[in-house]
């Protein structure tokens, strides 16, 4: 178990006994700034899902009203008139087996990887790269579209991806501690709305068990759901 900072156990004594509301929440988290850095907010949700049930799985994604506070590096698979919109969108790169043979070589400094649906030919085998990073193309996702210069758009602005993990949790990115308690409120909500709108159908019982939110260095926060 990795040994917790004297400034982490500090901070961990001012956190709430109890489920606070979001407000609240936002207010402690905010009482833990003063790192070098300007730290990133999450927001983690205990969800009652089987992961193993491939009917109960929670993905999806969604621009945030306020971004997300860093600018996400974003390729794009694409040929033809496809390329050149993602490019005027400002796509970081773009490419087709050029950009495979980078991947497959090991490189994956980007945040966001996009296809043309008839690029997933190329890219499926790319998957044993890009899965295990979180970083393969997805219809569900919407980063495997048509349209990929506006998913490219999308995504510069403050669009956040998100699955379950092993354990039935969901964590994204929701913004930075600068943030105004305003912006962090809508962003936050406006995550946990989505996830509530998107319950599989196969799910019984409570489906949001625990609702929490934490900052980079910082201990976590729950919130009354």
């Amino acid at each position: 178990m990795k040994k917790q900072s004297k400034r982490y156990r500090e901070l961990a004594k001012k956190v709430p006994a109890s489920a606070v509301s979001l407000e609240q929440a936002i207010t402690v988290l905010k009482g833990f700034s003063g790192t070098k850095f300007d730290q990133t907010v999450e927001l983690h949700m205990r969800l009652g899902v089987d992961a193993k049930q491939a009917d109960q799985i929670v993905r999806g994604s969604l621009v945030l009203p306020h971004g997300i506070g860093k600018t996400q590096r974003v390729i794009v698979f694409a040929k033809g008139a496809a390329a050149d919109a993602a490019r005027q969108a400002g796509a970081d790169e773009v490419g087709q087996e050029d950009l495979a043979k980078k991947i497959q070589g090991g490189w994956t400094e980007f945040d966001v990887c996009i296809a043309a649906p008839d690029m997933m030919g190329m890219v499926g085998p790319l998957g044993r790269v890009l899965g295990p990073r979180g970083l393969m193309p997805s219809p569900r996702a919407g980063t495997v579209t048509p349209d990929v210069a506006s998913a490219v758009r999308d995504y510069k602005a403050g669009k956040v991806e998100f699955r379950n993990d092993a354990g039935g949790n969901v964590h994204a990115v929701v913004g930075r501690l600068s943030f105004d308690a305003q912006q962090l409120k809508e962003n936050i909500t406006a995550l946990i709305e989505y996830i509530q709108s998107i319950k599989p159908n196969a799910v019984k019982g409570v489906y949001v068990r625990g609702v929490f939110v934490a900052a980079t260095m910082s201990p976590s926060v729950q919130v009354a759901a």
